[in-house]
């Protein structure tokens, strides 16, 4: 098969979809990969090396689009990118459609056959292409949320680890997931004061048992959460419904309650957000602010740590890029349940129930399709 990547134009996403071990892997099982110039130097990746790892390094995004039987990107592809693609082609990247109908439409009309990382499911229920992004991202969401707490940010002016004599900043998580998990560390580990709402109590025994009571675990319901944002310095945003639209659960009176400076942080935006005020930002313009209250909403936050990110997710990514150019889309899904939900669109029809529902078109499952 012919697997080409391509230089990401999402404003400030520096990530990739393939490094050169993930060319040498597919190379070495007799497939042909394009890279596009450059494409690998946010993520600290020359040309050379690709080139070493049997890639041939292409010009222009445009050719790749034309001889690439799969794409393997990273973030959703923009106008521009969809208008590249043809009827058939596989499109293997981070999608996100629930709140894009825009896009949906256009992987429709091309008749695109795309496989949304974020559907995969594992055996055991779980999304292992999401796992280390959302790992990134709650660990950045309290550094950004930390700094956005200063004055000069709009902030309260406040330091989340206090000092002696000086109380904490308070951090309240709403879900307990992945995003959650990994905020929660960052945030014990600077000695703010943490409070995770969840639904699940075996999740919230799990981490009562892991930070060994060093944080409040409460039931999610809109009164604690009204409580728990009143009273935070920071509010991160960490639910997720696997495919669908992310549920407004904190809303515009909510936000109005908070205190001046306040900082909310919308992990969640990539998939409409949880919080009624979010609406998407990029790295160049972070925050807005309603309310007196800051809101950090970048739609591609490990964008922001290539070094990390591209390797983290590529080391996830990759077995399921060569299933598919071994074996055929076709076969690929059949041979792998956990592959054939994470394809969202095909010949036309959109194949994923949560981007149906959350989008109000006719869903058809793939396995009709193939």
């Amino acid at each position: 098969m012919k697997v080409g990547t391509v230089t990401e134009i999402k404003d400030h996403e520096y990530r990739v979809g393939l490094v050169p071990g993930g060319v040498k892997t597919l190379t070495a099982a007799g497939h042909e990969v394009f890279v596009q110039d450059s494409a690998g130097v946010g993520s600290g990746i020359a040309n050379e090396a690709y080139a070493a790892a049997g890639a041939k390094i292409v010009p222009t995004a445009d050719e790749i689009f034309a001889t690439a039987e799969m794409v393997v990107k990273v973030k959703e592809p923009l106008s521009s990118e969809v208008a590249k693609l043809r009827e058939g082609q596989i499109l293997f990247t981070y999608l996100h459609l629930a709140p894009l109908k825009e896009l949906t439409q256009g992987l429709l009309d091309r008749g695109v056959a795309g496989v949304a990382f974020e559907t995969i499911t594992g055996r055991d229920g779980s999304l292992p292409l999401l796992t280390p992004m959302s790992e990134v991202a709650g660990r950045m969401a309290i550094q950004e949320g930390a700094h956005y707490l200063e004055k000069a940010e709009g902030g309260l002016g406040m330091l989340i680890g206090g000092v002696p004599g000086v109380p904490r900043g308070r951090v309240s998580i709403i879900g307990g997931g992945v995003v959650g998990l990994n905020a929660c560390k960052m945030a014990v580990g600077l000695g703010a004061h943490v409070t995770v709402l969840e639904m699940s109590h075996a999740r919230m025994q799990y981490l009562d048992d892991i930070f060994e009571g060093r944080i409040t675990t409460l039931m999610s319901n809109p009164l604690t959460i009204h409580e728990s944002v009143m009273d935070a310095d920071i509010v991160i945003g960490a639910v997720l419904i696997p495919g669908a639209s992310a549920p407004r659960i904190v809303t515009r009176e909510m936000v109005s309650d908070m205190q001046n400076g306040a900082v909310i942080v919308d992990v969640a935006v990539d998939q409409g957000g949880c919080i009624e005020t979010t609406h998407a930002t990029t790295h160049s313009d972070p925050t807005f602010i309603v309310d007196g209250v800051v809101h950090y909403c970048v739609a591609n936050m490990p964008g922001a740590v290539p070094r990390t990110s591209t390797f983290a997710l590529t080391n996830v990514t990759l077995p399921y890029a060569l299933q598919i150019a071994n074996q055929g889309l076709a076969d690929a899904t059949r041979a792998n349940p956990g592959l054939m939900a994470g394809v969202n669109t095909y010949n036309g029809k959109v194949t994923c129930a949560p981007v149906a529902k959350s989008q109000e078109r006719e869903f058809t499952p793939v396995a009709e399709l193939l």
